[in-house]
This record gives C-alpha cells, structure tokens and sequence, in this order.
C-alpha cells in the first residue's frame, strides 16, 4: 500500500500533531524506564484533578449554571415559608381565604420559575458534559493515531475500543449526574441552613450535628468500591477484546472446532465481570439505604422536638411545617450525593482507564529541523543497525548495509529471523536501539515521516481495506489520480477482470476487511495502488501469497516493468519469486549470514543452498 496522502491532509495533520504532541513530550521525559507493557496506574486524585482540567475549558458555562442553580434552591427553599404562612392562615382564627389565594398564587409562580431555570440548567450541564466527552475522545482518537506502533502491537485492539467508547460513556453518566446533583445538592444545603436558622437555632444544630454521619458513612464505603470499579472497567475491557477478536476471526474458529473453546474461554471473562460488577453494585448499593436511616433518624427527632416547641408556643404549626419541609430537604441531598459518589466511582474508574491512554508516550516527533526528502532515488544504507521488540531478546545486531539505486534487493530466511522487521525499521515504524538508517544520505530520524513514507510503495501479505468503493481504496496511493488511472493501474495488476465482475464495478462499496472479496483479490486491489503511485523505492512483503499462480506470472511480469530504475526490498519465502534480484540477503537470528546473487549463493554451499535444495528437492 503506497502511504501517499495529499498535502492539505499531511499538513493538517502534521499541525494537529505538533499541537497535541509539545505538552506531551515533557511528561514523557520524566516517565520511568520501565517495560513497555508495564502501565502507571492513575490513582483516584490524579483522576479528578485531570478531569477538571477538561471541564474548565466550559466554565463559563458552569458559572451559568452554578448561578441558575442558586435560583433555582432559593425559590424553593421559599415555598415551605408561604405553605407555613398559608398553614397558619388555617390553623389560628378564621380562614382568610384572600390571603391563602395570594399566597397559593405567589408559589404557582415560584413553582413555574423554578422549572424554567432548572430546564436551562439541565441544558448547560448536558452541554458541559457532552462537549468535555468529544474532547476526551477527540484527543484519544487523535492520540492513538500518534502512538508509536509498538504501543498499538502490544495492546488489543479491543481494549483500546472499549476504553474509548464504553469507559468514556461511562464517564459521561457520572459526570452528568455529578453536575445535575451535586451543584443543587450543596446549594440546598447551604440555603435550608440559613432558614433553619431562622426558624430555630436549637432544633437547627441537632440537624446539623446529625446529619454529617451520612457522609462519614457514604465515604467510608465509596473508598472500598473504587477498587472494585476499577476491576469491573479492566475485566469489560478484556470481555470487549475477546468479543472483537473472536468476530474478527470467527471462519478460524470454526475451521479449527474451536466454538466450545472459545465459550469456555468468554463463560470465564463473563463470570469474572459478573462477580465484579456484583460485588461494586452491592457495596455501592449499601451507601444509600445507610444515609436514608440516618436521615430519618434526623426528621423523626426533628417532629418531636418540634412538636414539643409548639406545645410550649415558642414555634408556630406553620413554622414546624416549613422546618420539617427544610429537614427532609437538608437530607435529600445527603442522599443524593452519597448517591452520586457511587456513580463518580465508576465514573473516575473509567476516567483513570482513558487518561492512562491519553498519558501514553508518543511517536517521537519530527525534528524542528527535519528535512522533507525530494527527487528520492533510492539510495539506501543502513550503519550496525541493532534492534528488539523485547529489550531482553536480542534480534537485529550490527546490521550493515548498502544498496544503490534500481537495485532489487530480496531478503530470505525463516520465520522469525527478521524480515519483516527491517521493513519496519526502513519505514520508521520502529525506531532503531543503535546505529543509523540512511536515505539519500540523510538519517531517517532527521527527515519528515511523512515525505520518507510517500518515498515508499508497499504491498503486503496483509492487505488492508477500508470501507468506501473500490475506486477509493485504490485511489487512497494518489488522491487526485483520474478514474482512467485507476483503471490503467488495476488492469496492470490484473484486478480489472474481477472488478468489472462486482455489481457496480468500481463504484461496488465493500467493508472495511474487504467483505465479499476473497483474499487473493483483496491482495490484487492493493498491487494496483501500488501500480496506480509509482513510488520510487518498492516494498514487497509476500506481495503475491495470496494469488493463483497464473496470475502470479502475469503481475510478476508487471513488477518487472515496475522495477525498472527504482530501489525494490522483496520479502519472500518461495526462493523461485527472487532468483533475479541484484543481492539477495540471508538472514538467520537477526543476522545477516549469507549475501550475494542467488548463482553465488549456490556455489557457497552455505544456509541459502539448504534453503533452496528444501524447496525444490525434487528439482
């Protein structure tokens, strides 16, 4: 596949990663040199404090709200007053119908303002919510494509999708609960306190004396289920990872009987969620029944001492009415907030889960001085070139290398021994341990990823779609390429025959994986992004695995046309596809053991000859 894009695109995203990449770079500076597997976890307080960050951006909506919120308890705080005057209007003397009138028309209207502001305040603290979630995924989205591949290779695609999308909806459901309740929650508080106050200072501090125990209560139980709501986050992400993977290759499962293995293995994940989510809701659901008792405690011990005041006559009926409406009310949002730090549990589990994807070190950036690469020719050298994936497991060591341009160069051996790997360092997909990768002269580490990577055109065994016509995903080598170019380059690789097969030809939307296409057209859809670029350096990894012999030739003869003056890698295990390349490259281990044309190679008698002779010994 060629990795051509058009400029606009490649600045706009050279931009966006600048920008998301130059905070970043610090913290990755100062992180431990620890395994690339191992995680930082991201503890409670480290959590909330990052998600403030992102709410800060809205605070002027917060404000808003904050101040709606204020209203919006006034005025209901105000009610319990007019329903304790219109209560005495009742009780002492003759009923003063005029005045009940008035009164029952001033909460009508309170009642109706209140509403409204409460509608805005719901609206402010959606916006909130949802506009701090698309940053959140935005930045995660944005930070997975500057991620260093070795991140990607080492991490499930599934996990990474489930933090992104179940962890972050989860996190919006706190957080919105969080906003809806906690700002009223505390405003209430506050507000029925003052009038308490006014009503009765004695009764008042028996309420308040009281009531904190809710919270010691509700916060001795939130510490112990972050934990568990924690595990429950990591277990559905291993649930989410098991469920793509088996989607994604459900014809191997079943061509191997693999299906009760396979049921085994999720009855296993799914038991574990379930013990996890069990025991976080249980203990989660202990926090409110607690609060609620202790809250009835308080109104019971409230209506018996009121009650007593009123006897005595130092409280009025209508005065123990409204201080038992602001009692409940003082512990409604005791209630609620032990409620929602039940959800911020969960939610500041799933929040932790996301900033340790956010918080990950990125691609190394270019160099401020990084050089763009033009008219490539295809000069190539790589200097004692050392590289592993595993620190601890050497592989690449003291590679040496130097290829002129127009050369095909074909790098044999068996599996495992570092092919592939090369490609990768050439593409600067990994970054070398040692030594230095040189293209037309010029280090890698000093020239834009970009502009080394439209230097190359790849095809691999691994072909890789995405979902949009056949005309686009050849098109994805040269974005403005014409039509007649696109149908020039796939009858060169042999694709249009089947193409013109499908029911709207190029015009045929297929999936993401390709759909209906079998792998060997598949494959023939990615040589013709190839023939359609015409890049100047070619990498052929297995470029024909997939494909009948016959047609083998026939796009083999057009490689060769291919070919012709440009610099060529050519991966390959069948020995009868490189017999031609200008230097062919044994490895064994990691090394390079054995160079030379393929005659030469013969008449070593070496590594290269066992190979050949095990492949065609019947020749």
């Amino acid at each position: 596949m060629n990795v051509k894009k058009n400029r606009k695109a490649t600045d706009s995203m050279e931009k966006k990663r600048t920008r998301k990449t130059s905070d970043l770079m610090e913290t990755n500076k100062t992180r431990k040199a620890t395994d690339p597997m191992e995680k930082k976890k991201t503890t409670q307080k480290q959590a909330i404090r990052k998600v403030l960050r992102y709410v800060k951006r809205y605070w002027i909506f917060l404000l808003i709200s904050l101040i709606l919120a204020l209203i919006t308890v006034a005025l209901t705080l105000y009610v319990p007053i007019e329903i304790g005057k219109a209560i005495d209007e009742i009780v002492y003397g003759s009923v003063n119908f005029p005045v009940i009138r008035d009164i029952l028309l001033r909460v009508a209207i309170i009642v109706g303002v209140t509403a409204v502001a409460q509608w805005f305040m719901s609206i402010l603290n959606n916006k909130v919510t949802y506009e701090v979630v698309r940053d959140i995924r935005e930045e995660a989205f944005e930070k997975i494509e500057v991620l260093p591949l070795k991140y990607l290779d080492s991490h499930p695609s599934g996990e990474i999708v489930s933090r992104m999308i179940a962890d972050v909806e989860q996190f919006a459901d706190g957080l919105l609960m969080g906003f809806t309740q906690v700002f009223t929650g505390i405003m209430t508080i506050i507000g029925t306190l003052f009038f308490m106050l006014r009503l009765n200072i004695g009764i008042t501090l028996f309420v308040v004396l009281l009531t904190p125990i809710s919270l010691f209560v509700a916060n001795f139980i939130a510490k112990r289920t972050y934990a568990m709501f924690q595990a429950q986050s990591r277990t559905r992400g291993e649930q989410t990872t098991l469920i793509d993977e088996m989607l994604g290759n459900e014809k191997v499962v079943k061509a191997y009987n693999q299906e009760e293995e396979v049921i085994k293995r999720f009855d296993e994940v799914n038991e574990r969620l379930e013990k996890y989510s069990l025991r976080a809701i249980f203990y989660s659901s202990i926090t409110n029944p607690a609060t609620r008792f202790i809250n009835a405690v308080v109104y019971a011990g409230v209506g018996l001492t009121g009650a007593f005041a009123v006897i005595r006559g130092t409280m009025t009926v209508g005065a123990l009415s409204s201080f038992l409406s602001y009692s409940n009310q003082y512990t409604k949002p005791f209630n609620e907030i032990s409620g929602v730090i039940t959800e911020l549990q969960n939610a500041i589990a799933c929040a932790a889960r996301i900033f340790e994807l956010l918080e990950e070190p990125v691609e190394i950036p270019d160099s401020k001085n990084a050089v763009i690469l033009t008219d490539v020719k295809g000069n190539v050298v790589c200097n004692e070139v050392n590289f592993s994936y595993d620190k601890s497991k050497k592989l690449i060591e003291n590679l040496n290398l130097k290829i002129h341009p127009g050369q095909k160069i074909a790098i044999v051996g068996p599996t495992g021994c570092g092919k592939t790997t090369i490609i990768n360092l050439l593409m600067r997909f990994y970054e070398v341990d040692h030594g230095a990768i040189l293209v037309e002269g010029e280090e890698i580490r000093n020239i834009t990823r970009n502009s080394l990577r439209e230097s190359y055109g790849m095809v691999l065994q691994d072909t890789w779609l995405k979902a949009g016509t056949i005309l686009e995903n050849i098109k994805m080598g040269k974005e403005d390429a014409t039509r007649e170019e696109v149908i020039s380059a796939a009858k060169e690789a042999h694709a249009h025959s089947f193409i013109k097969r499908l029911p709207k030809g190029y015009d045929t939307v297929i999936g993401e994986d390709g759909g209906m296409l079998s792998q060997g057209q598949k494959q023939l859809l990615c040589i013709s992004r190839v023939m359609l670029s015409v890049p100047p350096i070619l990498i052929l990894d297995e470029a024909t695995s997939s494909i009948d012999t016959r047609t083998e030739v026939k796009i083999q003869s057009a490689f060769q046309k291919l070919m012709q003056g440009r610099t060529t890698f050519i991966v390959a295990h069948r020995l009868s596809t490189i017999q031609n390349a200008d230097v062919i490259l044994v490895m064994k281990n990691g090394n390079i053991i054995e160079q030379g044309s393929h005659e030469e190679l013969l008449a070593k008698k070496g590594f290269y000859k066992e190979l050949y002779e095990s492949q065609f010994a019947a020749s």
